[in-house]
């Protein structure tokens, strides 16, 4: 923990906020000419996602969290916790599922990904903008529905549920993006 001048913030800064730990999305410097200036933060709550907007004068101080960036395996789902396996140190841990629902539609086990942890608790997994999936269901297209621009529902080997043109068939592997969760292209391997 150290502390920080409100002015020195910068994004992607680590926060303490009424005991909960954010990261700051946004900061605009404001500079009214008269009176002190200050800075507007928006930020984003690490561990339930809420959006908190905060307003502090450059002077004040701030509180700023260290965090560690760690290499993990991605081991399991229980159904409640992510089981996570720290790369270098081999150690084991959990990370409730709740806190981090849509990371299961794109983790598959056995994968590395960077997780954010302060005080024994994980805060961020990183997942990849993009991700390569296998169709595990698709509806066999309907013989005649050759309409342009036809779509159907797939379901991908992580239990996603996504939009895809009418030609993408079981087995197939497809990219999708993980922001939205929509179809991208068909991978060729």
């Amino acid at each position: 923990m150290g502390m920080i001048k409100a002015g020195a913030i910068a994004k992607g800064t680590y926060l303490l906020e009424k005991n909960e730990p954010f990261v700051v999305n946004e900061r605009e410097f404001v500079n009214p000419g008269k009176g002190s200036a200050f800075v507007r933060l928006k930020l984003k709550n690490l561990r339930n996602g809420a959006v908190l907007k905060v307003t502090h004068k450059s002077q004040d101080n701030c509180e700023e969290i260290d965090v560690d960036e760690v290499e993990s395996q991605f081991l399991y789902s229980d159904g409640t916790s992510y089981h996570f396996m720290d790369s270098s140190t081999f150690d084991q841990f959990e990370v409730p599922m709740a806190s981090h629902k849509d990371a299961q539609y794109y983790m598959l086990e056995g994968e590395t990904f960077k997780l954010t942890r302060w005080n024994e608790e994980t805060l961020d997994i990183r997942l990849p903008p993009k991700k390569d999936l296998i169709v595990t269901e698709a509806e066999e297209a309907v013989k005649g529905d050759t309409v342009t621009g036809a779509t159907k529902y797939v379901v991908t080997e992580t239990n996603l549920k996504v939009k895809v043109p009418i030609f993408i068939k079981q087995g197939e592997k497809i990219r999708v993006s993980v922001e939205t969760g929509e179809y991208q292209e068909r991978i060729n391997d």
